[in-house]
This record gives structure tokens, C-alpha cells and sequence, in this order.
């Protein structure tokens, strides 16, 4: 199950380089994180969660056709809050 990759000189250090597939495969961008055991290393991809705008966020509820009772519940309770007097 394993590939075997060679190491490549960069400078003073070496480094591998990852197939694309692999790549493709695990959704790598820029960085990974490398975890050392006793006797292995492990190269985790680092997935950055992408920046979310108010278009594709509409656009996703749209599609999953989410309720916002529960919103309505919240914001209920949060003005009956405001209209307490201190």
C-alpha cells in the first residue's frame, strides 16, 4: 500500500515531492502538518476552511431549504430581554 518517494536536495535540506494524485486526492494546498512517532512519520493535510459570504451561504440554505424557527426563538427571547427594564 505504500509509495516509495526519493528525496530531492533543496539547499541544505531535502524535501519529497507528493504525486498529484495524492495531492488531488487528500485536498493539499500548501501546507501539511507532520506528526513524528518512534519509528514513522505522518504527513497530515492542513484543510483551511474557506471564508464564507452571505451569496453562497443564501444559496446553501436555499438548497437544503433550512428552517430558521429556531433563530426566530432566539431573537424572540433576546428582545423581550431589551424591553425589561433594569
Amino acid at each position: 500500500m505504500g509509495t516509495t518517494l526519493k528525496l530531492t536536495r533543496i539547499g541544505n535540506s531535502r524535501g519529497i515531492r507528493l504525486p498529484k494524485r495524492m495531492i488531488d486526492r487528500y485536498g493539499i494546498e500548501d501546507e501539511i502538518l507532520i506528526e513524528e512517532g518512534d519509528d514513522n512519520i505522518v504527513l497530515i493535510p492542513v484543510i483551511k476552511a474557506k471564508k464564507l459570504d452571505w451569496e453562497s451561504t443564501y444559496k446553501e440554505m436555499a438548497v437544503v431549504d433550512e428552517s430558521w424557527e429556531d433563530w426566530d426563538v432566539a431573537t424572540a427571547s433576546i428582545e423581550s430581554d431589551r424591553s425589561e427594564s433594569w
